[in-house]
């Protein structure tokens, strides 16, 4: 059954269930949907890999590993992992931070960035096709809707 047959049509009736139940249930079907598609168009690596590769880009610095966690949203464990198969498949470098021994940072590789560049024009077609008709207004209140969620979750 389509998300679309349960909303009936564009004024949405939850049948009984809160909004942000039924928000909270279709972000999560989403992300399923949506790595499920990454993971195929990427093929050498998983959507959760090239999202760790997406984080690392938007760090001024190497990151540490608690830092792209944080920014993952995930488990310094879980982000060890992902990091640990990425390294093994020669698309990061873990390495020790000069200034503090204690700490390891991720550095991307040229291999890594030159798969970016190689998948940069399938990555393009795939989020504009995915955004089709969706104005700019609506995305930015979605944005803004989901940040204040999560600023939310973190007092609690």
């Amino acid at each position: 059954m389509k998300i679309r047959e349960v909303i009936k049509n564009e004024k949405v009736n939850f049948n009984g269930i809160e909004a942000s139940y039924f928000l909270l249930g279709l972000l999560s079907a989403f992300e399923n949907r949506f790595q499920a598609v990454a993971d195929k168009t990427m093929e050498e690596i998983s959507w959760k890999q090239f999202f760790a590769i997406i984080c690392i880009n938007l760090c001024k610095e190497k990151p540490t590993i608690n830092e792209l966690a944080e920014i993952m949203g995930s488990s310094h464990q879980n982000v060890k992992q992902i990091l640990l198969k990425l390294e093994k498949k020669g698309f990061v470098n873990i390495v020790t931070d000069e200034k503090d021994k204690r700490k390891q940072r991720i550095e991307l590789t040229k291999y890594c960035i030159e798969f970016c560049e190689k998948n940069q024009e399938t990555s393009s077609h795939i989020m504009k096709k995915m955004f089709t008709g969706i104005p700019e207004e609506q995305l930015q209140v979605t944005i803004q809707t989901i940040i204040q969620i999560e600023d939310n979750l973190k007092a609690l």
